[in-house]
């Protein structure tokens, strides 16, 4: 009985032509309004272990450890994400309750190469709150000193 064997090794040539399709394809997605990201997300992760699923070969599977070991990462990275955005919420709120704490209060602004004072009149929320002294609005990392 004859076994057929399948050589799966490219040669240096091969590697060489797919390389050059693969950036020649890549150079075309900026062309189209889509920019390259370098960073790599929860959806990347999971395009990338599907797309190892359908490829994989059939007569040598994953294995059930590699499996669940890419699973667990998956879900370690969907937490960690969604642990990022409530972080960031609660940055946001933590920033504008200091904003609200300056109000009628005498602010010392760093102002590039000056430093200017007033009372803050008013304040703005947001990813980054900024209050209003002497009718302009300044960012918050810019108070350098708060008095009574």
């Amino acid at each position: 009985m004859e076994m057929n064997t399948v050589n799966s090794t490219l040669t240096s040539s091969e590697k060489f032509a797919i390389e050059n399709e693969v950036n020649n394809f890549n150079k075309t997605l900026n062309v189209s309004g889509r920019t390259p990201s370098q960073q790599l997300g929860k959806d990347d992760f999971l395009k990338l272990l599907i797309t190892q699923l359908t490829n994989q070969d059939p007569t040598s599977p994953m294995e059930d450890t590699q499996f669940i070991s890419q699973m667990a990462q998956f879900s370690s990275l969907e937490q960690m994400t969604n642990m990022n955005e409530s972080f960031n919420k609660m940055a946001s709120m933590i920033n504008a309750g200091q904003a609200a704490s300056t109000l009628g209060k005498t602010v010392e602004l760093d102002v590039g190469d000056t430093t200017t004072q007033g009372v803050v009149e008013a304040t703005s929320f947001g990813a980054n709150p900024q209050v209003m002294v002497n009718g302009m609005y300044y960012d918050l990392n810019k108070i350098k000193a708060v008095y009574n």
